[in-house]
């Protein structure tokens, strides 16, 4: 299956986002960078970051429109692939890859260090070096096995080294001693620039967020949301460490050692401090290695995807599905560079400088990419996110430009190797890409530009998440005998969808390409309801989607797709006390922003539909659904009431029942003469409703609020006719418009 027959799901929220781009920028550099950057600009290594944090900000700005003009996998080097060709293409994936690399060998090195330095019997290079590669090989190991725990760990991780660090400055800047601070930049502004190279090795996280592009949700808002704002707060974050670190101890103490908050820490937080330090220094360092690894991968599949890498390496694990080859790959040259610090001394600058001259090779031509796909304009390009008009060109041409001047301050030995990385993906294109790959830049439309074209009319819209063929055919029945009651300018449409659950560390088009097995199966699924469709006199399109997470994989359609509808399947079984319907139908019941129907077929055959139409906000559309499902079995659906006996005589409680179900089947549409009334007079309602609709076939019935007199007389009912029901329940909700309290929206927020 290509990847044009499927899709990924867009399960990352902003709180993901921000985890993976702003969470790996604070990572393990925090803890490692500072003495190697007072040792270069003294006080005004502040300076450094904060020029860092320009350079990077403007490359976020840059690729924020990339991403959400052309979402797709890869990141930087899809961007550059696709506008400048295979050529330029080769020299960013490769130099993506090694820089990724080379920032993993860092951090492992730094891990090594943050544990050798406590211990007073372990000394030396060897520790060190033996330490990183354990390291390494555990999250080699934990990407190789691909364990659903990772994302969740990396979570936590991210969260408690932040807390340390915010404690780390909160304490220590009752420690800054003025004096420490002079002379501010005594290496002057080469220093500084000098620096900006070495340290800009930490601002390579925000480019997670654009290589997993194609799964953010609402990528227009999220995606430069969160790329931007993680640059800001991660480079203020920087500059006021750098201001305390070298406020509390002189900067040419904090140059010469292996271990400089660690040592602040002592100062200014004694042992607890250092015990906390090293704890929240070994944390980040696994955090940003496993971000390295997990984007060092999806850039190889990225290559492949486009045939500028050999599919064997990009070969998906039969029983993990995991990327493990490019996983193995991935570490054994991360090992390599970790045991060069065995006989290099200074391996921990040179690694990061590296990394940082990949990356700002590789943001040069992100900047062009932009300049040359706004003036071919292709059609697929239609960002949610422009740079603002007063800032362009302004800002690729200053972030080319400010790139360049930090690259000509490196080292001449970075410069060699980083020279050497680029001669490398020039030759690999000279020797493989280029009688493989059919280029596809947008150099020559940029010369002419082209045209753009736009949209279609908004219709009625049904999606059916599909995943059982003994099923599917009976909720595409129900699907549109529902569109059918909606016919407007255009015509009605359902959308069959159907998701296929990965793990953590599969890029998800990789699982697209490689599962052939189970993408067989979902094409076979979807090719099934094309055909349950054929008869129903409906227009239908599928979708064949890989995610993380079936729940929000289907909000995220709904959203997508502007849904009116979405009718879900239910086996009618309960799974624990924390979930009435399941994982599945639970979060989408909850979070829907459109009408839900959660249908469980034990008859299959409709028959005689009934609707209890009580006061619950729910019950109309409980009412419309019943008589929709009538049609089929060419029947009147009944709504059906119970009341309380009463002793005031002025008080008839089937004229109550009557009315109320009047003004039920008003709220739903349904003309008098279009069904049937039943009036129920008992003191047992909940016995007496269920008992009475033991005479029906299908029960159609609103689900429960959370509070209120619909919930105690109609809302238990509903729970008991879902968990009690023998014959076909249907349980309905209406579009989700309710309010939120102040709590419910954090939490609803957090977990977007």
């Amino acid at each position: 299956m290509s990847g044009e027959d499927g899709e990924l799901a867009r399960n990352l929220g902003f709180t993901e986002a921000m985890t993976m781009g702003g969470g790996t920028m604070i990572g393990a550099g925090i803890f490692i960078l500072p003495g190697i950057a007072a040792e270069g600009a003294g006080p005004a290594s502040s300076l450094s970051f904060a020029l860092a944090g320009v350079v990077a900000l403007l490359a976020a700005i840059s690729l924020s429109e990339l991403a959400t003009g052309m979402p797709i996998a890869g990141g930087s080097y899809h961007y550059v692939n696709r506008a400048l060709g295979s050529f330029f293409g080769s020299i960013v994936g490769w130099g993506m890859w090694t820089g990724l690399m080379f920032a993993s060998a860092f951090y492992m090195i730094g891990f090594g260090q943050y544990l050798v330095a406590p211990v007073a019997l372990l000394d030396g290079r060897l520790f060190v070096v033996l330490l990183g590669l354990l390291g390494l090989a555990f999250l080699i190991g934990v990407n190789y096995l691909g364990t659903e725990e990772s994302s969740t760990f990396q979570n936590v991780m991210i969260g408690a080294e932040t807390a340390v660090i915010i404690v780390y400055l909160a304490v220590g800047f009752f420690y800054v001693d003025s004096a420490n601070l002079e002379p501010f930049a005594p290496t002057g502004v080469s220093g500084i620039i000098a620096t900006t190279g070495l340290v800009f090795v930490t601002f390579l996280g925000f480019e997670i967020i654009a290589t997993v592009a194609e799964e953010v949700e609402n990528p227009g808002k999220n995606i430069p949301l969160t790329m931007i704002l993680s640059v800001v707060l991660v480079s203020l974050l920087y500059v006021v460490v750098m201001i305390v670190s070298t406020g509390i101890v002189p900067f040419d103490e904090l140059g010469g050692s292996l271990v400089p908050v660690s040592d602040v820490a002592e100062v200014s937080m004694g042992t607890a401090g250092v015990v906390a330090i090293v704890t929240a220094a070994v944390i980040a360092a696994i955090s940003s290695s496993n971000s390295s690894i997990l984007a060092a991968a999806r850039v190889v599949f990225a290559m492949g995807r486009d045939n500028l890498m050999n599919d064997w390496l990009n070969a998906t694990h039969s029983r993990f599905r995991t990327p493990h080859r490019a996983v193995v790959a991935t570490g054994a040259v991360t090992a390599l560079l970790i045991a060069a610090g065995l006989q290099v001394g200074a391996i921990i600058e040179l690694l990061a400088e590296v990394a940082s001259f990949s990356f700002l090779v590789a943001y040069s031509l992100v900047h062009v990419s932009v300049v040359v796909i706004r003036r071919a304009d292709p059609d697929e390009y239609d960002p949610a996110f422009e740079i603002p008009s007063p800032l362009y060109p302004g800002v690729p041409i200053a972030g080319i430009v400010l790139s360049v001047a930090i690259i000509t301050q490196m080292a001449p030995v970075v410069i060699a190797i980083g020279c050497g990385i680029v001669a490398l993906g020039a030759a690999w294109y000279l020797g493989y890409v280029r009688y493989r790959d059919i280029d596809e830049s947008l150099m020559g439309e940029a010369i002419v530009g082209e045209p753009t074209e736009t949209g279609s009319p908004e219709r009625y819209r049904v999606v059916v998440p599909v995943a059982n063929p003994e099923t599917q055919k009976n909720l595409l029945r129900l699907a549109a005998v529902n569109a059918h009651t909606h016919p407007g300018e255009a015509d009605p449409e359902i959308v069959a969808v159907n998701v296929v659950k990965v793990p953590n560390q599969t890029a998800l088009e990789q699982n697209v390409q490689f599962e052939e097995e189970r993408i067989e199966t979902q094409r076979q699924l979807l090719d099934s309801a094309r055909e349950a469709a054929a008869d129903l006199d409906v227009d239908l399109r599928t979708r064949a989607i890989v995610g993380r997470d079936i729940g929000r994989t289907i909000l995220t359609v709904l959203d997508e797709e502007n849904a009116d509808h979405v009718v879900l399947g239910w086996r009618g079984q309960h799974r624990d006390r924390e979930k009435v319907f399941g994982s599945t139908v639970d979060p989408v019941l909850k979070r829907a922003p459109c009408e839900v129907s959660i249908v469980n077929l034990e008859k299959g055959e409709i028959g005689s539909p009934v609707a209890l139409a009580g006061p619950g906000p729910h019950a109309p559309i409980a009412a419309r659904r019943a008589a929709e499902f009538a049609t089929l079995s060419g029947t009147k659906p009944t709504l059906l009431n119970a009341q309380q006996p009463t002793d005031d005589d002025d008080i008839d409680p089937v004229d109550v029942g009557e009315s109320m179900i009047d003004e039920v089947a008003r709220e739903a549409g349904l003309e008098p003469g279009s069904y049937d009334s039943e009036v129920i007079i008992a003191d047992d309602i909940q016995s007496a409703i269920l008992e009475n609709i033991g005479d029906y076939d299908t029960v159609s019935a609103g689900v429960s609020e959370k509070s209120g007199v619909s919930k105690i007389l109609y809302g238990s009912i509903a729970e008991k006719v879902e968990s009690h029901a023998k014959d076909n329940v249907v349980m309905i909700r209406g579009p989700y418009d309710t309010n939120r309290s102040v709590r419910e929206a954090v939490a609803e927020r957090l977990a977007d």
